[in-house]
């Protein structure tokens, strides 16, 4: 099981920049109520919750499909519909596509050298694609899946389906209409389960399957790690004591950095996800948490300084693995050398693990907060208690917040720019205001 250490968060450590046992305590009316929204599913949104107890036979059978009948998969999405299933790929297969088929590409951008390598790079006869949209009319995923469709139907023609499984609303929007019309296999995103919280559903869990993980098994984590999650008492709940320490900092001592920092190298991408499930979910209404991704130990020599000296405005998470899976000792080698014959057989785990906990200790020596997930082990057990954590975590903390924790006003306001600078049919206000904000550019250029 995860487990969170919050004690460099607290004053009996930190002195007067941390946090109290009172201060938290003071909080729980604010945490009640939010506990009250979460038991009572207040919010559809919340359906995210029912994905723990989902039947996987449909995606198993669709995965086995793609397993036999492809050396290359190619995942078409942005955002969630992205970044989920890579968290997952570069945590529990490193480097998957030199040991292992069918290989996977993710093209979540629009960077056209992107796709342009990817084609070169895989056989379209034997690949099968992904399209991932949860509304059916992402402009990335949809652009990306019209040339993907073209590409196809030139090999294959009116047989070009058996090469696609669409993702998406099992009733709504335009993908779904396309799968029913051309017969294209189809997985269903529960309505009312958002594109950042869906990594558990078949975004994440079809991903999986294609390359030898169990969905099951990552489901199993996440209804384990949920029993803790679902306590109403505070100390006894990891999730609402993380919200809760992470809002103290920002309410009480202005620290609205969150630095996420993972001692594996697999859980980069994880980190990425985590940033946008925190960005978009709490930033709004002149409220918001700002996430950045890190790495250790790398970023201790890049970043390190900036924590320890410069403005008190983050809060530091640190991932820590038990078990990295395997080891490696160092050798007996220039043993003569002072400086370097102390490291002669310790292994390579015990190494970044004093590395972790010296940053840590280090950090929290100059009042500096931070915390510590402890994982046993990168697996799918685990991988499904993190990806549940963080997704109970965050809807707390919005409602610690007093917003929605759900929606994303901002990046409608983006999407619907973008429509009318394509030329969407409906958004042609959109391409006015573009326009007028164009001539204004044009003034100021050197």
């Amino acid at each position: 099981m995860i487990e969170l250490n919050f004690s460099n968060m607290m004053e009996e450590v930190l002195g007067e920049k941390g946090i109290s046992e009172r201060q938290i305590e003071a909080l729980r009316g604010k945490i009640g109520d939010a506990h009250t929204q979460i038991k009572a599913r207040t919010w559809p949104e919340l359906a995210f919750i029912d994905l723990l107890y989902q039947d996987t036979s449909d995606i198993k059978k669709i995965a086995k499909y793609v397993r036999d009948n492809s050396d290359d998969f190619l995942i078409l999405g942005i955002g969630g519909s992205a970044l989920g299933p890579r968290a997952i790929l570069e945590a529990i297969s490193p480097f998957h596509n030199l040991k292992h088929k069918p290989r996977v590409f993710i093209y979540d951008n629009v960077d056209p050298r992107t796709l342009k390598n990817i084609l070169l790079l895989v056989d379209l006869k034997k690949t099968t694609v992904n399209v991932i949209t949860k509304s059916g009319s992402t402009a990335e995923t949809i652009a990306s899946f019209m040339i993907l469709w073209d590409e196809m139907a030139k090999i294959f023609g009116s047989k070009a389906s058996e090469r696609f499984i669409a993702t998406t609303d099992p009733d709504k929007g335009n993908l779904r209409r396309i799968a029913n019309e051309k017969g294209i296999r189809a997985l269903s995103i529960p309505p009312g389960v958002g594109g950042r919280y869906s990594v558990l559903s078949p975004v994440g869990l079809l991903l999986a399957e294609v390359i030898g993980i169990d969905a099951d098994e990552i489901l199993r984590g996440a209804r384990d790690i949920h029993e803790r999650c679902s306590e109403p008492e505070i100390w006894k709940n990891p999730a609402y004591v993380f919200g809760t320490l992470l809002y103290l900092m920002e309410r009480e001592e202005k620290r609205n950095i969150n630095v996420i920092v993972p001692y594996a190298d697999g859980f980069k991408s994880f980190s990425e996800w985590f940033c946008q499930l925190w960005a978009e979910s709490l930033g709004k209404l002149g409220f918001g948490l700002t996430p950045y991704p890190s790495l250790g130990t790398t970023d201790q020599h890049s970043q390190l300084q900036l924590w320890m000296e410069g403005p008190e405005d983050k809060v530091a998470i640190f991932m820590r693995v038990d078990d990295y899976g395997g080891d490696i000792v160092i050798p007996n080698a220039f043993e003569e050398v002072e400086g370097m014959n102390y490291l002669i057989g310790h292994a390579l785990s015990s190494l970044i693990k004093a590395e972790e906990e010296s940053t840590e200790l280090a950090l929290a020596r100059v009042g500096r907060p931070n915390m510590t997930i402890n994982i046993p082990k990168i697996d799918a057990y685990h991988m499904g208690q993190l990806f549940h954590f963080f997704g109970v975590a965050t809807a707390f903390t919005g409602f610690l917040y007093g917003i929605n924790p759900f929606n994303q006003p901002g990046v409608e306001e983006g999407k619907n720019l973008t429509y009318g600078m394509m030329g969407r049919k409906g958004y042609e206000a959109e391409r006015e205001k573009v326009e007028r904000a164009r001539e204004k550019k044009s003034c100021w250029k050197i």
